[in-house]
């Protein structure tokens, strides 16, 4: 998992009507099934008046995991086609609820699809598509004699990290997965195996 994917930049929503039925169409970046399922339940608990709640998401975790529901909804009206325009536009790590408030109009089978896939949609063009590198974190705990060249190895590297100056210097790094073995290598070279990795 240490190649790019697409996945939508922040929190956003999209509203609009269909003859009378108001449509939600929230989303969300969500790098586990965790985070995923907090982001249903806190729209769920939100929108709790709202006739559906329809979840679907595809989370990059080992194993990757695809969701969604009709939540009370026709079968195959909802759940699949808000999931299928996340698939169609191959993004990841996201998580979206359409919520629906119902009209009092039946919309069929076939304008529910579209719906739940409209909302999903305008969701997604709100939030906004970026391409992105799986990261990992790792701590490096040093003396103080050692901080210098550590932290000119990180800046030179252009990885993010924060620094924290107590008894002794910790870094929190934050790297793109691809690089951090070879960072480590480094980090060990140039304090000679002093420095103290953690969190890989």
């Amino acid at each position: 998992m240490t190649d790019s994917y697409r996945t939508v930049a922040e929190r956003a929503e999209a509203r609009f009507e269909v003859q009378g039925s108001e449509f939600i169409g929230h989303v969300a970046p969500a790098t586990t099934t965790e985070a995923a399922e907090a982001f249903v339940t806190e729209i769920e608990g939100a929108y709790d008046d709202a006739t559906h709640n329809v979840p679907a998401y595809r989370v990059r975790s080992d194993p990757f995991r695809e969701y969604s529901s009709d939540d009370g909804e026709p079968s195959g009206s909802a759940g699949k086609p808000a999931l299928n325009v996340l698939q169609q536009r191959e993004i990841e790590n996201v998580v979206a609820v359409v919520t629906r408030y119902y009209g009092g109009t039946n919309l069929g089978v076939g304008g529910l699809a579209r719906a739940y896939s409209r909302a999903v949609k305008d969701g997604v063009d709100a939030a906004g598509v970026v391409e992105e590198v799986p990261h990992e974190t790792f701590s490096v705990t040093v003396e103080y004699d050692d901080s210098g060249s550590v932290r000119a190895l990180l800046e030179s590297a252009g990885v993010e990290f924060d620094a924290a100056y107590e008894a002794d210097v910790r870094f929190e790094v934050r790297v793109p997965a691809a690089e951090g073995a070879a960072l480590r290598d480094e980090i060990r070279s140039a304090t000679s195996g002093r420095a103290d990795i953690e969190g890989y």
